[in-house]
């Protein structure tokens, strides 16, 4: 489960490499799509890493906030807070990987045409998993006013 807080980068390390799918490649031309799916309103955005770093048993992401999400550039907007839903897709390249718009999927169905060495290729669904994404301080929709407890009787207030 990955752990995020409204409005901020969103770090997460992911085990890819366990179930990586094309081995015919070294991790340096592998990259991964991931979608988040809000649990609330079905919602979907997608994103690469802004910073993807693949190490033996897992790869550690970084995604930006930014209220232009850019797929390609790991921007992402996710709100409202909640529970949402990730999948972590292996895109591969067998020539110069580029992340860029038409050289690397949009999404997990994205077939780039004509086919070349430049174009990556979604290989498949490598882990999922759940996001709790909370709200940043003080921008939670409902706001609470503590007040101090009276020293003699109890109080109930009303529209205060």
């Amino acid at each position: 489960m990955i752990q995020a807080i409204t409005e901020s980068t969103i770090k997460a390390n992911l085990s890819t490499e366990d179930n990586r799918i094309d081995t015919s490649v070294a991790s340096t031309q592998i990259r991964h799509l991931v979608k988040f799916i809000n649990d609330m309103d079905g919602s979907v955005q997608y994103a690469y890493g802004a910073v993807e770093t693949i190490y033996n048993r897992y790869t550690d992401f970084q995604f930006l906030y930014n209220t232009t999400p850019n797929i390609y550039e790991g921007k992402t907007k996710l709100i409202p807070s909640g529970s949402w839903k990730y999948e972590v897709y292996e895109v591969s390249w067998i020539g110069t990987v580029t992340v860029s718009a038409g050289n690397a999927p949009a999404s997990e169905t994205d077939v780039l045409s004509p086919a070349a060495d430049t174009k990556g290729v979604v290989q498949g669904i490598v882990t999922k998993g759940k996001l709790n994404l909370t709200d940043k301080s003080g921008t939670a929709q409902v706001q609470y006013t503590q007040r101090e407890a009276d020293e003699s009787t109890n109080y109930i207030y009303y529209g205060q």
